[in-house]
């Protein structure tokens, strides 16, 4: 079987429960965004130096495709749930809890793993922007939105572990 199909030339693309949408809509952006997200996950995996970061960032790059597919799919439950949101809010106050009082703007870069971090943190918020937007015209669960705001904030607190760790 070829890699390439040709039933995306004309500008439209299938979602995981066969619709047929155009490329540019809103949906396939979000899940696109999301997609890039799963991308920096990765590069910040290969490049930090905590282990504990490293296994937090490949645990959430598994949970990535159920969210993709929940964005990528009209007319069914949500995969990821309002648990998943539980469990990453309570992750997120464990880390955070390991951490020093903020006291200053974070300025990415001091650590290459951190930096990719970050950016997953900003691509996460585009997909949360896009995630918005289309849930003005168009049904997104609840527990997806939630779920991408949380995201962005784990990416924040993953770069400040991982920045600590240097």
């Amino acid at each position: 079987m070829k890699i390439y199909t040709k039933t995306g030339d004309a500008g439209l693309t299938g979602l995981y429960t066969g619709e047929r949408v155009e490329k540019n809509s809103l949906r396939v952006q979000v899940y696109g965004a999301i997609d890039e997200i799963d991308s920096a996950l990765g590069i910040a995996r290969a490049f930090v130096i905590d282990d504990d970061v490293r296994e937090k960032i490949f645990t959430l790059q598994k949970l990535l495709p159920r969210l993709m597919a929940d964005f990528a799919s009209l007319n069914r439950d949500a995969t990821i749930t309002e648990d998943d949101v539980y469990k990453l809010e309570t992750e997120m106050d464990t880390l955070q809890s390991s951490l020093p009082p903020l006291r200053e703007f974070v300025i990415p870069g001091s650590s290459k793993g951190g930096a990719f971090l970050d950016l997953a943190r900003t691509i996460t918020r585009r997909a949360e922007r896009l995630a918005c937007e289309l849930a003005k015209s168009e049904h997104v669960h609840e527990s997806n939105k939630i779920f991408l705001n949380r995201l962005s904030d784990y990416c924040f607190l993953l770069m400040r572990r991982e920045d600590s760790a240097k």
